[in-house]
């Protein structure tokens, strides 16, 4: 049975969520953030040297970074489910999603974070941050105006690796401008895998 190392309110999340999209038996192992520094334990480089979840354990592999749980999760367990066919254009869109959500997507998201700690020092860079999430959470916004899901109709892995943007986003009070983002959010999170995964997963503060 594969185990994931999960951890609390993180993006390990998504994998749970996917796992019960597919119906796939799975085991837990869970750890929890340090109550001051907010950072994960250090038991988790016993399975990942750098200290990070998720991590999938799959046999004798071990995946780490969640774009490459969810492909290799939908590539070698999904049996054609939550991804287009390789061979047409909608696979192309699809990858793109995957490699968005954290190679773009993720970095303004995460500044925004930090340099609001810094007080009064961060202020200039609030503006340049200000722009590029208005940039990518418009794009976003863009692409769920003619259809419920990244795709089309119909869920894949690509929303799922998206969702942790969307929820971010939701958390630092950026969707008030963005109405088809906030509508995929609250689409993909009254989804009963989605609701099965937080029962699985145990504390998680984005699903609000």
């Amino acid at each position: 049975m594969m185990i994931v190392h999960h951890l609390n309110n993180s993006r390990s999340q998504r994998i749970l969520w996917l796992l019960e999209e597919l119906g796939l038996p799975y085991s837990l192992k869970c750890y929890q953030r340090d109550p001051k520094t907010n950072l994960a334990p250090p038991e988790l480089k016993a399975i990942n040297a750098l200290g990070k979840s998720p991590v999938l354990e799959d046999g004798p592999r071990v995946v780490i970074e969640s774009g490459a749980i969810v492909d290799y999760l939908i590539r070698r367990h999904g049996q054609g489910r939550l991804q287009p066919d390789p061979t047409t254009a909608d696979y192309d869109t699809y990858v793109q999603w995957l490699h968005f959500a954290e190679g773009s997507a993720m970095l303004p998201l995460m500044l925004n974070l930090y340099v609001g700690r810094l007080g009064e020092a961060g202020a200039p860079l609030h503006p340049r941050i200000e722009s590029e999430l208005a940039n990518y959470l418009g794009y976003l916004d863009n692409a769920l105006a003619q259809s419920p899901y990244l795709l089309g109709d119909e869920l894949s892995g690509a929303d799922i690796q998206m969702s942790f943007i969307g929820e971010i986003a939701k958390a630092q009070g950026k969707l008030q401008a963005y109405p088809n983002l906030a509508a995929w959010v609250r689409r993909f999170q009254d989804r009963p895998a989605y609701r099965k995964a937080l029962e699985q997963g145990g504390e998680y503060a984005f699903a609000k």
